[in-house]
């Protein structure tokens, strides 16, 4: 029931911008909870890489007395890569275009990662 319901949260942001090419929720450790990724790309593989990202994050926000983390952003040649947490157990990853309008993105994936908050 609540993998569907994190499946529905899914759906619904990846369906509210073209931008938005993929997204997954994983626990705090990287374990997939839901995804919504292609075909080609390794569950376990992102679930490990957005982990230790976030957790880097957290802890260089720290350190650098920039407060507490809100998200993190990988800009490459083929677009970027946004994670932020949802909740305290969770991270909300999402896969965007080149040319993705962000303010619209961090919009959408803020509120996703409330619903999945309330969820868990």
């Amino acid at each position: 029931m609540r993998a569907e319901m994190l499946n529905s949260i899914l759906s619904d942001l990846n369906g509210s911008t073209a931008d938005i090419e993929a997204s997954a929720v994983l626990s705090k450790d990287g374990l997939m909870m839901a995804a919504l990724l292609p075909a080609a790309m390794d569950e376990d593989r992102v679930g490990a890489m957005s982990a230790a990202m976030l957790s880097l994050g957290d802890r260089t926000a720290q350190e650098l007395a920039r407060g507490t983390l809100e998200q993190v952003l990988i800009k490459g040649d083929h677009g970027y890569i946004l994670m932020t947490h949802a909740g305290n157990e969770a991270v909300v990853t999402v896969l965007a275009k080149p040319n993705a309008r962000l303010g619209l993105i961090f919009l959408d994936v803020k509120r996703a990662a409330e619903s999945i908050a309330k969820i868990l």
